[in-house]
């Protein structure tokens, strides 16, 4: 099948398989898992961050960063779009007792600064207290200006509040715009980076930030059923992938770039927009249903909505690109 729903859908290689399969092991709870102790202090290493610590997901991850920087009772603001808002499950305010203050994204993914300054809380037992701001990159693919990311935090710092990123994608960001990770990483107290999604791993993700911040989160990983045992198998894969895989994003953003051009080309599909490896776009309602099992019919799979997203991965091609194009051109020429 080729599988455009989600770069979470990657198998493992043959190569990555293999260095799980010879990894050397421990007991991660007990803090003396090697593979997994490399895993985090390369990536600490690499994103310019004084420690890091393995999870099993990003939503975890991204949880007990929350639960790091706030207290119960205390707010984070964030984006109407973001991940740790809309898709988390509600898990800062229903497990950490933590109130999101959501804005609404502009276009570009970014958080505007006045709407930034305004939803800060003064400090005043009538409200929650604010403490944190969390932004992601990349979000809906879209990488967040340089710039706008230093401002944001700046803006933070001075009225008192932490940063943390949700840098599901922060590889994508770093490769798209021809950046060290580390600097994508830099204005930021924590950032959440997953080994699940473009980078190809099975599971993982790493926080990386303050040691004395990462020492709170990881009691919060153990009360969130995080800790786990021989979870070097699974750093090997993430180590595989920090080392083989982050070259190749470039090639995904490019077939994305590759699909978003020949679907602009069909009618009635409206191309929303393209950045990094998703496409977004637009697709009468009364086709979704029939083009998706069109397509399914013919070894594709595409979740099709009014505003459907459609994500290159490693293990779509140039050529794959192609025959979904193809494809959908075969659909609406019937």
């Amino acid at each position: 099948m080729i599988d455009l729903r989600s770069d979470t859908v990657t198998r493992p290689s043959q190569a990555m398989l293999a260095a799980m399969s010879a990894a050397e092991v421990g007991d991660d709870v007990w803090g003396d898992d090697p593979t997994v102790l490399k895993l985090q202090a390369t990536l600490a290493e690499r994103t310019g961050k004084e420690a890091g610590l393995f999870f099993p997901s990003g939503t975890q991850s991204n949880l007990a960063a929350l639960m790091a920087h706030c207290a119960r009772g205390d707010e984070y603001i964030v984006g109407q779009a973001a991940h740790t808002y809309k898709y988390e499950g509600g898990g800062a305010a229903v497990l950490g007792s933590i109130q999101p203050q959501p804005i609404e994204n502009a276009a570009d993914g970014s958080l505007p600064l006045e709407k930034i300054a305004a939803a800060i809380k003064p400090i005043d037992n009538h409200f929650a207290r604010t403490k944190l701001l969390a932004l992601e990159n990349t979000i809906g693919g879209k990488v967040l200006p340089a710039s706008y990311v230093d401002e944001a935090t700046r803006l933070a710092r001075a009225r008192g509040l932490s940063a943390h990123l949700d840098g599901a994608r922060a590889f994508n960001a770093a490769v798209a715009s021809g950046r060290p990770i580390a600097d994508i990483c830099a204005p930021f107290d924590s950032v959440s980076i997953c080994f699940s999604k473009g980078l190809g791993a099975p599971v993982g993700s790493v926080l990386v930030g303050p040691r004395a911040l990462l020492d709170v989160a990881g009691r919060w990983r153990k009360v969130l059923g995080g800790g786990m045992r021989q979870a070097g198998l699974l750093a090997a894969a993430c180590l595989h992938a920090l080392d083989h895989h982050v070259e190749g994003l470039a090639r995904d953003h490019e077939n994305a770039e590759r699909l978003a051009a020949g679907l602009a080309q069909i009618e009635p599909i409206k191309v929303l927009s393209q950045a990094t490896n998703m496409v977004f776009a637009q697709i009468p309602e009364t086709h979704c249903a029939s083009l998706e099992a069109y397509l399914k019919e013919r070894g594709i799979l595409m979740q099709m909505l009014y505003a459907s997203r459609f994500v290159t991965h490693r293990d779509v091609s140039r050529d794959d690109i192609d025959t979904v194009i193809q494809a959908v051109k075969g659909y609406f020429a019937r």
